[in-house]
């Protein structure tokens, strides 16, 4: 089992940043690829971006890309999500999964179906 913990969610002003952190416990012998998902009032969760195990290879939801970066510090076990220059539509719970066995293709890590793993989910508000 691996327990999964997201930390730095919060309320910002449209145009600011915000660190997310996705911390790891338990059984984490194994390298798991992470996911970060997002699930606004009355939408469906959507993948926002991920990485595999060593961190060679990230993937972005495509209206993200150049606004977000993901990173990890295996040494920590913890998965980061930088959010940069955010604005209103970013409004929602934002979740980490991991998996392991996941591979690192785009279609594995984007699938939220692939996580058995997942955090509570931190909360993002970002006023305008």
């Amino acid at each position: 089992q691996v327990q999964l913990v997201e930390t730095g969610g919060g309320l910002v002003q449209a145009g600011g940043s915000l660190r997310l952190s996705c911390a790891a416990s338990g059984h984490t012998v194994n390298p798991y690829a992470v996911g970060w998902f997002r699930q606004a009032p009355g939408k469906e969760r959507e993948f926002v971006a991920a990485v595999n195990w060593n961190g060679g290879s990230r993937y972005y939801a495509d209206s993200l890309k150049g606004r977000f970066t993901i990173s990890r510090d295996n040494t920590k076990k913890t998965v980061y999500l930088q959010m940069n220059s955010l604005n209103p539509e970013d409004t929602a719970v934002y979740y980490c999964a991991a998996e392991t066995g996941i591979g690192s293709s785009y279609s594995g890590l984007s699938n939220s179906y692939k996580y058995d793993y997942w955090g509570q989910g931190t909360q993002v508000t970002v006023s305008s």
